[in-house]
């Protein structure tokens, strides 16, 4: 169900204050967004041309937030306007559920200071849901005098009220029943399969079938299949610069396996946005996305390199966003979960509200860990030194942790570098990740390590882990145990595939109240990496945890986040972080860099704002730096520490994540009320009369949405 907006249109005025579009303008409009096919009203697709007839006068198309409705008087007005193929939904509370035929405008107004964004969206998603084809146009905000509601920009207000709702859930459980398709199937023709086979084709040499579950549920089953990608599929345009959210729900009939979604571009380029391992007699949740790197004609199929299995399929879902759209996501989630509000609330000593009292609020530090990598060079460098403290809070050492560093020659342990960058940060408070204790490449291990027998490195490996755990034990917030054990098994092979279990365990036991980490590249930076693809990810650490003795274990997600040069698949990091986010474990982005490229800053900060967004990310630990410290793919800052351009986009974050120091005017209640970022604050307080000022301290956590603090200060 496509749908397309355009901004600042404004065309006559009523005489209530709101805005409407004349039915004229309204067919031109169409005839125009038909022309360009980028949304096209719902009954053309099917062959027949829309009705837009005009029944009624303009001030009808007013419809109300009334007392009856939703107690909100009309003083004030917030309006908005929208078209749509087939039929509309009113926006009043009362309304929703109810198509209305026979008219093209919905005006939606109520009292701005009570009308939240939330319910907006909720009427987009209501008017969407029912209605084919939606074309979407803002005409006008229209706000009381006096009235700024956080300052919100008429950009912001286009992108938060435009944007479909993106939809977080996922679940890694399989199901009896699959789940509905999301966004209504998006713009996959026929999602559920009600229609049987209708929209969809066999790809390959293999045939489909419909099927019918014992609740009368239906679906679709791709069977006699001789090659991977032998399976069903459909063809649906993709837009260029558009992020298209996939989802399914499949199994398999038999055994366990993994199948992929994979997108066939127009010149043959397979792509794969996803995969899941997928079971026999319950549903899986496929969840991934692409990114339209130009228009054209694509096929949706699907793949399992199990040919002898028949590959079941329910609930398609393809939706769209444009670049606008998925920002307002982000915006939207940081509003959600890296902020809340608090009332303040101030009195003199005989309890009376202080009129016109000035707060200055500044924020002191930040709740969320952003931080960047550091490496020996800045033991000896006072300008990396001021550089790095300037930024950053938090930090993981590039090497001078890792086995390799610390015992060069076996049985000589060296911590002299560690210690110097231990020193350095807890001098600047800045907190450390502990990378790693183990690596399992077995092209990173210390050279003498290579060519040990088991034996021998089960005992090297135990005076390793003793060594370094116990040395930073209660000085770091996070140990990464085993380095990329999904891609590796350098341990494994050499002392049972238990290994990695075993030393989680003994890590934990060293050092009880941190968190281990897995650490991984390639699970939310490249779709077609099978080994470290989500569910492979959650596997390995059920493994690991389901080990007698780690049960206990606080357990983290490490994904490191090297992505190349190119656009970010920035649909397919999303629905990664969703999956593992479901398991309600901490996820960590932990080596953050993007490849070289014209656009490497802009990508860079796609990335970041996706991490630091999402709900289920506690943390971002970039491996970047300055030039004079080596840094030679993403550089922060040139031989004199000046800003690149990646630089510029990490300080202009840093500055929009942090609350800016600002002074606010109590009203007449003594009160004023604002979101605040998660962290610590000074506050003052200055008398209008006496010019008296108090301070106090503030802190904003994560688990208070709406706070109230009452201060009495002496006039």
């Amino acid at each position: 169900m496509p749908w397309c907006l355009q901004e600042g249109v404004c065309i006559k005025t009523l005489h209530s204050g709101g805005f409407y579009i004349p039915h004229a303008h309204m067919e031109e409009h169409i005839k125009k967004r038909e022309k360009d096919k980028i949304c096209l009203p719902y009954n053309q697709r099917e062959g027949r041309i829309n009705d837009h007839k005009r029944s009624q006068k303009e001030e009808d198309f007013a419809w109300p937030f009334g007392p009856d409705q939703a107690g909100l008087p009309l003083t004030g007005e917030l309006r908005f306007s929208f078209l749509i193929g087939r039929g509309f939904i009113p926006c009043g509370l009362k309304y929703l559920g109810r198509p209305i035929s026979n008219s093209d405008v919905c005006v939606f107004h109520g009292r701005v200071a009570s009308i939240s964004w939330k319910l907006v969206c909720l009427c987009f998603e209501m008017m969407k849901m029912l209605a084919g084809c939606c074309v979407l146009v803002l005409l006008s905000i229209f706000l009381p005098s006096g009235f700024s509601p956080l300052h919100l920009s008429f950009t912001d207000a286009v992108r938060r009220i435009h944007a479909f709702s993106y939809d977080y859930s996922a679940t890694t459980e399989c199901l009896i029943e699959p789940r509905r398709a999301q966004y209504e199937g998006g713009i996959i023709a026929n999602p559920d399969f009600t229609h049987g086979v209708q929209g969809w084709t066999v790809f390959g040499q293999g045939a489909v079938k419909e099927g019918i579950s014992k609740n009368g549920n239906r679906y679709i089953v791709a069977h006699s299949r001789r090659q991977p990608l032998d399976s069903i599929s459909q063809k649906v345009q993709l837009e260029k610069g558009k992020l298209y959210s996939f989802s399914a729900w499949v199994q398999i009939n038999g055994g366990r396996g993994n199948v992929a979604v994979v997108f066939k571009m127009s010149r043959g380029e397979l792509v794969r946005g996803g995969k899941v391992l997928a079971g026999n007699g319950c549903w899986s949740l496929l969840k991934g996305g692409v990114f339209a790197n130009t228009s054209s004609r694509v096929e949706i199929l699907f793949e399992s390199k199990n040919t002898e299995a028949e590959i079941w399929v329910d609930n398609v879902s393809l939706q769209p966003f444009t670049m606008e759209q998925w920002r307002s996501h982000q915006d939207e989630s940081t509003d959600k979960e890296r902020k809340g509000k608090v009332r303040f609330e101030v009195r003199n000593a005989n309890g009376t509200a202080i009129e016109g009292a000035r707060f200055s609020i500044k924020q002191t530090k930040s709740d969320f860990p952003f931080g960047c990598c550091m490496n020996y060079h800045i033991i000896n460098s006072t300008d990396y030194q001021n550089w790095f403290a300037l930024r950053f809070k938090y930090t993981t050492f590039t090497n001078e942790m890792k086995w390799y560093s610390t015992e060069k020659i076996q049985g000589q342990e060296n911590y002299t570098v560690a210690d110097a960058m231990v020193r350095f940060a807890q001098q600047n408070g800045i907190s450390i990740r502990g990378h790693n204790i183990f690596w399992d490449d077995p092209v990173y291990q210390p050279h003498w390590v290579k060519n040990l027998t088991s034996e021998e490195l089960q005992k090297a490996a135990a005076q390793r882990i003793k060594s370094v755990v116990s040395r930073y034990a209660g000085q770091l917030i996070a140990w990464d145990v085993m380095n990329e054990n999904l891609h590796f098994s350098f341990f494994e092979d050499k002392l049972g595939k238990n290994a990695s279990a075993v030393y989680y365990a003994r890590a934990y036991q060293l050092d009880p109240d941190n968190t281990m980490f897995l650490n991984e590249y390639n699970t939310i930076e490249y779709s077609s990496d099978e080994k470290a693809n989500p569910f492979n990810y959650k596997t390995k650490l059920d493994e690991i945890l389901s080990y007698p003795g780690n049960q206990g274990i606080s357990a983290g997600i490490g994904l490191q986040g090297h992505f190349g040069s190119g656009q970010p698949n920035l649909a397919y990091m999303r629905s990664c972080l969703d999956i593992l986010g479901s398991t309600g474990l901490p996820i960590w982005l932990t080596e953050v860099d993007v490849g070289k490229d014209p656009n490497q800053a802009e990508y860079l900060e796609q990335v970041l704002r996706e991490g630091y967004s999402h709900p289920a990310v506690k943390g971002i630990i970039m491996f970047v730096g300055p030039a004079n410290a080596g840094f030679n793919s993403t550089v922060l800052a040139d031989e004199y520490f000046k800003n690149t351009p990646a630089g510029d986009v990490v300080d202009k974050l840093i500055d929009e994540w942090k609350f800016q120091t600002t002074e606010i005017k109590a009203d007449g209640k003594g009160s004023i009320e604002i979101p605040l970022f998660h962290g610590d604050y000074n506050i003052t307080v200055k008398d209008p009369v006496s010019s008296s000022l108090t301070a106090f301290s503030y802190k904003m956590t994560k688990d208070v949405t709406r706070d109230t603090v009452h201060l009495r200060i002496n006039a």
